[in-house]
């Protein structure tokens, strides 16, 4: 099940204004170009930022998202009737032939379970045509992120539109490695407190790379996230029946 800060229609729709600074979106733009890919594919595509930015360039764009709130604001945008959104996850998707598959920030990461997660990349290797290419980012669990999640350094203050202002911070609830949990919480002009509860699973490079290998792909590259750098792996991955397998 979706987390409510996607799942929840009033936190789905100050989504957007909360995470306003997206200069992650960058460098998967530029490599939609670096690949020339045609169609897009965005697993987990929330609020469709991404997924609309690419359809406004001209390119045919799928997105695919657990949450019906989330998806509904991204029917919203402008330009949205340029998108094929698809409520559910990559295990629900037909045979795409896209060139190019994303999931950017956390999506690579709600996975909890290796069934489910090894599943999702199946699922993304059967949406793609044999030259497609798959690209994600995780955080590095060595550099231990988690420590900044709490409410002095994650506490913001946003002016929204027709609601006010809304306070938003986030709380660290657990750490039991590979997961780690957290609690955000949204304070409203009107005095309603809601909170999302989410947990991430930070696994290890190779472990990644295993998994990869199992569900039919090759590590063609591993990058620095320009947004963080020495914060996060972004993983570049061929088809390896086409690729060859690259460690």
């Amino acid at each position: 099940m979706p987390d409510e800060c996607f799942a929840n229609i009033r936190l789905a729709e100050v989504y957007d204004d909360l995470e306003a600074d997206r200069d992650d979106l960058g460098h998967y733009v530029a490599m939609v170009d670096e690949f020339e890919a045609r169609h897009v594919l965005d697993v987990g595509c929330g609020t469709g930022v991404l997924a609309c930015r690419l359809a406004a360039k001209g390119l045919e764009v799928t997105g695919v998202d657990p949450a019906a709130a989330s998806l509904a604001v991204a029917r919203r945008k402008p330009g949205a009737d340029r998108v094929r959104w698809v409520l559910g996850d990559a295990t629900t998707l037909p045979p795409l032939e896209a060139d190019l598959a994303t999931m950017t920030g956390n999506v690579a990461q709600v996975f909890l379970g290796d069934a489910d997660w090894l599943a999702n990349l199946a699922g993304i290797r059967r949406a793609l045509r044999p030259t497609g290419r798959l690209v994600f980012e995780v955080r590095d669990p060595a550099r231990r992120g988690w420590r900044e999640w709490n409410r002095a350094d994650s506490i913001s203050r946003v002016a929204i539109a027709g609601l006010g202002t809304v306070e938003y911070w986030v709380e660290l609830t657990e750490v039991s490695l590979p997961m780690v949990s957290f609690t955000q919480h949204y304070q409203f002009d009107d005095g309603s407190l809601l909170t999302s509860d989410s947990t991430l699973r930070f696994r290890e490079r190779d472990e990644i790379v295993a998994s990869l290998s199992a569900t039919g792909f090759s590590v063609l590259e591993v990058r620095e996230a320009p947004d963080r750098p020495g914060r996060e792996f972004v993983f570049v991955c061929g088809v390896a029946s086409s690729q060859g397998q690259q460690h």
